[in-house]
């Protein structure tokens, strides 16, 4: 197969789709390999290096998705880029659909296969190739918050870890998944005190078990998410529904009763977001102001790390890319159920449930096209 490596084009994004060991590993088996020029040397990944992986270099984008029968990404395509997919090519990137229906329009009208890491299963459960995404932008929200709390950020002034004879600020994490867990241990670790929100009361025992007395835990519901966000400092909205939209469970109206200077950083914002005062935002312009409460929205939080996040990512995707590759989509989706569960755009019809429930399309199961 020829698998193609575009450079990211997305506000401040510098990670890439494969690295030169994940080229090395698609060239090994006999497939070719084309990246574009330059498309990881801002994270120390030199078209050198892709080269002599067995890539061929090309100068731009439209050669990739010209001759390219698979497009491998990390973000999802901007209207440049679904412009120029056909009939017939895979795409397999991040594309968090529910909460954008002008690209999921675009892919639709495409005809492309289009396979989105964020709804792969894992045979334990779990999305294990949003996972290491979702640790990055969970440790993330920690940094992020503490430096927007800093007064020149127009936060409230406040070190989170207090120090003797001052009180430590207060952090409260709504979600204890992949996201919630790692801010929980970013958050320990700067001293702050913790209160972490989730429905599953579980993975709240867990938690107590490790961290003790060091954290609250509280069942999530409207009550104790109000009670806690109108004492925070920092809150972090980690909640994920898979493929669907994220709940609204900060209202604008606890938003207008916090702290003026706090600071809430909404790492479901891929999906919508968790408050109802979100919207994306960029790393050129992170963040803004709503009564008082600086929100940190990024939509690509990894991006800023971007060489961490591009290793840890390719560890998780490079598995299926090779089975894509090796096999066809077709098979490859055959033979394994949880990188059918990726699929979400086929052939011009919506294939992921919940995309086709949250904006309105006609659902056609990934099996309809296995036949």
């Amino acid at each position: 197969m020829l698998v193609g490596v575009p450079k990211e084009i997305k506000n401040h994004e510098y990670r890439v789709g494969l690295t030169p060991a994940s080229v090395r590993e698609l060239t090994s088996r006999g497939h070719q390999v084309i990246v574009q020029k330059n498309a990881g040397t801002a994270i120390g990944l030199s078209d050198e290096q892709y080269a002599a992986a067995g890539a061929s270099l090309v100068d731009t984008a439209k050669e990739i998705f010209d001759r390219a029968q698979m497009i491998v990404k990390v973000k999802e395509p901007q209207p440049q880029e679904c412009a120029m997919l056909r009939e017939g090519q895979i795409l397999y990137t991040y594309l968090h659909l529910a909460p954008d229906p002008k690209q999921t329009e675009a892919l639709v009208k495409s005809g492309a296969t289009c396979i989105a890491y964020e709804t792969i299963t894992g045979p334990g459960g779990g999305l294990p190739l949003l996972a290491p995404m979702s640790e990055v932008a969970g440790r993330m929200a920690i940094q992020a918050g503490a430096a927007h709390l800093e007064k020149s950020k127009g936060g409230l002034g406040l070190l989170l870890g207090g120090v003797p004879g001052v009180e430590a600020g207060h952090i409260v994490i709504i979600g204890a998944g992949v996201v919630g867990t790692n801010a929980l241990q970013m958050a320990v670790g700067v001293g702050a005190r913790v209160t972490v929100l989730d429905k599953n009361v579980d993975r709240l025992r867990q938690l107590d078990l490790v961290f003790g007395n060091r954290i609250s835990t509280l069942y999530s519901n409207a009550h104790a998410i109000e009670e806690s966000v109108l004492t925070a400092d920092l809150v972090v909205g980690g909640v994920l529904v898979p493929g669907a939209a994220a709940p609204k469970l900060v209202s604008r109206e606890m938003i207008s009763r916090m702290k003026k200077g706090a600071v809430v950083v909404d790492v479901a914002i891929d999906q919508g977001g968790c408050f109802e005062t979100s919207h994306a935002t960029t790393h050129a312009e992170p963040t803004y102001v709503v009564d008082g409460v600086i929100h940190y929205c990024v939509a690509n939080m990894p991006g800023a790390v971007a060489r961490t996040s591009t290793f840890a990512l390719n560890n998780a995707t490079i598995g299926h890319a090779v089975a894509l590759a090796d096999k066809g989509w077709k098979q490859a989706l055959k033979d394994n159920p949880h990188l059918k569960n990726g699929l979400n755009v086929c052939q011009g019809k919506v294939t992921y449930e919940a995309v086709a429930h949250d904006l309105g399309y006609e659902y056609v199961p990934a099996d309809f096209f296995l036949q």
